[in-house]
């Protein structure tokens, strides 16, 4: 509990260092929100949530690896140092920009739900919701299968060296960090008792604390087995084997069919213009267009001139991640099993009849979807950039922190509890099936300007993150900030919308808060009909990183917020 409040503490005083930051201002009288000096560099950037991952990046940068080695190595170092957001028993989707090319790619690497598990065993003993922890809401893991897809299309180091850092540590040992001490704290109160889990993050019955040295032997053999054997030791041979006996073991239907058919997709990122800007997401069953039809509908509102936490731009905003929300509860979905009307819902026709249903005197308690034309058409998020112009946006989840819980001790990593976001109803687009993909939270996003990198950019955290990446854009965009004050600045987030898991808001949900909203606005948005509530500390307002693309000096600049125990290096 000691360490726990420590932790707390830290965090705390970031959040102050961030208010105090507030009262300081630039020449011209604007406000600086920075807990930190932006990072400058000329030939590449490493942006993470975990320090030893940022120099696993600049390490195979420096070795001749390029933007897409650099970020699987950083993610690679991410399962070993940061297991209560990521791993490899979770999921991973990436935005790539191609520098010798200057095209933009997206890779899906979602698994998908047990093809042995039916809608009727998820719902014994009258259950309506699928458990976030245990054996059933286990979905193949795609990250190892997104690691060599990237790397067979664009990787140029061998995948022994790639992978190499993270074998190191995970074998040596590292200092846990204080952020991620104080996640693993709280995750391992939960799954304790989950099978595995206490033999691999609880060596001698206790979550390691802020500078413990946690090691890590079992993950270190899978991955030296991965850099020696390939994807297919994974999903085709002795780890996969592994995997699923213990899935089977302990009550799952996870089987050796379904990670054989596992595969990853390359898709076309889909934007919208936000201001002169084009603002990429990747398309479901991910929820990357939450953030382009809030963009869409705000792209009305002269917010600039509302101006920065003001009580009209936060009553517009909330607003519309309502509407954007509720057409995410009703339509977002795997597009292998439904049609999602993505070319409809980003339309600025349906963005002009949906902005018109916003009060701006009065906050919506309940909110239907709207009728778009259908025509065809707990994670980490990290950053890199090469010399060759490349950037890659990249992110990757297990869901729930940990995850489900269960951890095969002989492979040293925990299953990803991501089927918990499937729909138990029957009959609508994000419904259980067999061998689907449910819907998705963790998206990267990439922006480019006249047809040049303008940001690589994430926002990590559950349904923050694309309220968090509206907020990071309109604080660039609107406001004027830098990269790192775009970060650091305080963030709502509206909690209760109706939800693709079957919840319905009737109240108009909750908004929270971070400090340095001043109380003359809580004061105005509670008149307005919101409920509005303060949260200090570890309030789940997620985990910043960026790389900006200066253009005119040939220059890359890096982000990395004060939420986070990570940093941006550069050189």
């Amino acid at each position: 509990m000691r360490e726990a409040a420590l932790v707390l503490a830290v965090l705390l005083g970031l959040l102050v260092s961030t208010v105090t930051l507030a009262a300081q201002t630039r020449p011209g009288g604007r406000f600086s929100w920075s807990t930190r000096s932006e990072c400058f560099g000329r030939a590449c950037m490493a942006a993470t949530s975990q320090p030893l991952a940022t120099q696993a990046a600049l390490a195979i940068l420096d070795a001749g690896g390029n933007a897409v080695d650099a970020a699987i190595a950083a993610n690679a170092v991410l399962c070993v140092t940061e297991p209560t957001g990521c791993g490899l028993g979770g999921d991973l989707f990436a935005i790539v920009w191609d520098g010798p090319t200057e095209k933009l790619h997206g890779l899906e690497a979602a698994g998908r739900s047990p093809r042995a598990l039916t809608r009727e065993v998820l719902a014994t003993g009258g259950r309506t919701h699928i458990p976030p922890h245990g054996p059933l809401p286990i979905t193949v893991p795609g990250c190892v299968d997104g690691w060599f897809t990237l790397h067979a299309r664009f990787g140029r180091l061998p995948m022994a060296d790639v992978l190499a850092p993270a074998i190191r540590h995970a074998e040596s040992g590292f200092a846990v960090t204080p952020v991620i001490a104080h996640h693993w704290h709280l995750g391992a109160r939960v799954l304790q008792d989950e099978p595995g889990f206490a033999a691999v993050f609880t060596p001698g019955g206790k979550p390691p604390a802020a500078g413990d040295v946690f090691r890590n032997q079992a993950l270190a053999r899978t991955l030296a087995t991965l850099a020696e054997a390939g994807r297919d030791a994974f999903y085709a041979g002795s780890i996969g084997k592994s995997l699923v006996a213990f899935v089977r073991e302990h009550g799952g239907y996870l089987s050796e069919e379904d990670l054989r058919e596992h595969h990853s997709d390359w898709i076309a990122p889909v934007s919208v213009n936000y201001r002169g800007y084009e603002v990429w997401e990747l398309p479901p069953p991910g929820q990357g267009i939450a953030a382009l039809q809030i963009l869409n509908l705000l792209s009305g509102f002269d917010v600039a001139k509302l101006g920065f936490g003001s009580v009209e731009t936060l009553h517009l905003l909330i607003e519309a991640k309502k509407l954007a929300f509720a057409d995410r509860a009703r339509f977002y979905a795997d597009p292998a099993f439904v049609t999602v009307p993505v070319k409809g819902l980003l339309a600025a026709d349906y963005a002009a009849a949906q902005r018109r249903r916003i009060d701006p005197t009065h906050a919506m308690a309940s909110v239907e979807p709207g009728n778009p034309a259908a025509k065809d058409g707990d994670t980490v998020y990290l950053t890199v950039a090469d010399r060759e112009g490349t950037m890659v946006s990249l992110i990757q989840s297990n869901f729930r922190g940990f995850g489900s819980g269960i951890t095969p001790p002989d492979l040293g990593f925990c299953l990803q509890d991501r089927g918990e976001l499937f729909d138990l109803a029957p009959g609508k687009a994000n419904s259980f099936a067999p061998g689907k993909r449910p819907f998705h939270t963790i998206i990267p996003a990439f922006v480019t300007r006249d047809g040049v990198p303008f940001l690589s950019f994430g926002v990590m955290g559950g349904d923050m993150q694309p309220q968090g990446h509206v907020q990071i854009l309109m604080n660039i965009i609107d406001f004027g900030m830098t990269l790192q004050e775009a970060g650091d600045a305080p963030r709502v987030r509206h909690e209760g919308s109706t939800a693709p898991t079957g919840e319905t808001m009737r109240d108009g949900g909750e908004v929270l808060v971070e400090p340095g909203v001043s109380a003359d606005v809580l004061d105005a948005l509670r008149a307005r009909g919101h409920r509005v509530r303060v949260s200090p500390g570890d309030g789940g307002f997620g985990g910043y990183q960026a790389i900006g693309f200066d253009a005119a000096r040939g220059l890359y600049v890096g982000a990395s917020e004060s939420r986070k125990d990570g940093c941006a290096l550069g050189r």
